[in-house]
């Protein structure tokens, strides 16, 4: 009886590792060259009503800007801090070199650009925030990505309400 033995081919390397960030906490780097348009990672966690997410959010007793959770189309979120993988670490910039996509109900982080070894990767989080955005708003959701377009907030714009 005669066996073969496959040979197999060396793994890709993994795209990304997470280590300390100057712009936040922990961050998500790139191990090796990730081209433009490149899946780079799902977006992973618990899925969540957003009325659980607020009671999250307050039980927390963290700050409203320090959570995990990203809303999706359905209405419902993901809670990245529960059973999330290290795509909960992507840090927004203004200028990003990421984008997160919404395929199916679940989230994808894709490379706008081709990202160098060692490059920190981010994505515009563009928080939705109902509230009014008092200096103090802005302040807790300051940007710190230093990009030249820099807005100063991670906070979307708000919409502007039509007159009749």
């Amino acid at each position: 009886m005669t066996t073969t033995s496959k040979q197999s081919t060396p793994a890709a390397p993994p795209a990304y590792e997470v280590r300390r960030s100057p712009i936040h906490g922990s961050g998500v780097f790139a191990r090796r060259k990730i081209r433009a348009g490149e899946r780079i990672e799902e977006y992973t966690g618990e899925r969540i009503t957003a009325d659980e997410s607020a009671l999250r959010a307050q039980q927390g007793g963290g700050p409203v800007n320090h959570t995990f959770f990203f809303s999706l189309n359905d209405g419902m979120v993901i809670d990245g801090g529960s059973d999330g993988n290290d795509a909960r670490f992507i840090n927004h910039a203004c200028e990003p070199n990421c984008q997160a996509e919404e395929e199916d109900g679940r989230v994808y982080i894709f490379a706008l650009r081709d990202i160098a070894r060692g490059e920190e990767l981010n994505y515009n989080y563009a928080l939705v925030y109902e509230e009014r955005h008092t200096p103090a708003v802005k302040r807790a959701f300051a940007c710190r990505c230093g990009t030249p377009g820099c807005t100063g907030t991670m906070l979307a714009p708000k919409k502007r309400k039509k007159r009749a």
